[in-house]
């Protein structure tokens, strides 16, 4: 496969492997420009491209303005606040009006799930989900797949466990779809009020004791507790959780010898994962932001500048 004949990149629970490879080859060829002196090239010259988002966000939001700036297209970045969304206009309108300016790709972080799908119907533009909702967030599925691709050297046969909030996550949906497709046995665990009701139905292993879900691991993924939300009586106490969910070194110790750690970021140390595993010699928590780029260069890429410019019906 040498291109995306696809619109949009709306998860990776409808993607195939082919197009996950191809993606992920791109982001290895696209990550040798970050390393250079000058970090520009021209691309994407004359392309527009708007981040749309109606959730805050630093490291998504700033990821997909580097990408599209080092390939030299126009980025313009909207968001709720100081904006006519904020005076009540609708999602459709808006996107409607930004097409109308010229806009080619639109970036889209919505609370609502399925938001970036309604946008892809209503615009001829492309569109790639930036996180919506409770329902994925593909680019950091690809990047986190990117650090487990470089480091290991493949998928298949790795058991890669993802710990934490997993009912309010789009991160862990995006890996489990991701991972179990490329032939990983994918591991959830958390507390069980923080699981989804529809899990069975998932291709994954579910686990309630860390301890039991961390044995011989290849791959351990720790998601963020979203202290926002935990007002809602989740699990009795920040400080239960993290000795009953927490990654330690002492539990790390049960993963494989060449265990590696992933965060999506921002951490909360301390709580689901402790300073000394954040900062250790498995944690490949800053490689995955530098592929955050990388991934996003390739989606830019493939979509706008790689043969993919294939226009709705």
């Amino acid at each position: 496969m040498t291109k995306l004949t696809r619109k949009d990149i709306l998860g990776l629970q409808d993607m195939s492997t082919d197009e996950i490879y191809l993606i992920l080859e791109t982001a290895q060829s696209h990550k040798e420009i970050l390393g250079r002196p000058v970090k520009k090239v021209p691309i994407l010259r004359g392309k527009s491209i708007c981040t749309l988002f109606y959730e805050n966000s630093t490291r998504t939001r700033t990821s997909f303005e580097l990408a599209a700036k080092i390939m030299s297209a126009d980025t313009t970045s909207i968001s709720v606040a100081g904006s006519s969304i904020n005076k009540g206009e609708s999602f459709k309108d808006t996107l409607l009006t930004l097409e109308a300016m010229g806009v080619d790709l639109f970036v889209i972080r919505h609370g609502a799930g399925g938001a970036p799908h309604f946008a892809a119907r209503t615009v001829k533009s492309h569109i790639i989900n930036a996180g919506d909702g409770m329902h994925e967030h593909p680019t950091q599925g690809l990047l986190d797949m990117l650090t487990i691709l470089e480091n290991k050297g493949k998928f298949d046969g790795l058991k890669v466990l993802v710990v934490g909030d997993i009912m309010h996550s789009r991160v862990a949906r995006s890996n489990l779809w991701g991972l179990s497709k490329m032939g990983a046995e994918v591991r959830l665990c958390g507390p069980s009020t923080l699981l989804p009701a529809e899990i069975e139905q998932l291709p994954v292993k579910v686990y309630t004791d860390l301890d039991d879900a961390i044995d011989g691991v290849d791959v351990v993924n720790v998601l963020r507790i979203q202290l926002e939300r935990m007002n809602r009586g989740f699990f009795p106490s920040v400080i239960e959780y993290a000795s009953m969910f927490g990654v330690n070194k002492t539990r790390l110790m049960k993963a494989k010898s060449d265990v590696l750690v992933l965060h999506p970021g921002p951490m909360n140390r301390g709580i689901e994962i402790t300073p000394d595993v954040a900062d250790g010699d498995f944690a490949v928590i800053t490689d995955q932001v530098t592929n955050g780029v990388a991934v996003r260069m390739a989606l830019l890429y493939l979509l706008l500048g790689g043969g993919g410019n294939v226009v709705s019906d």
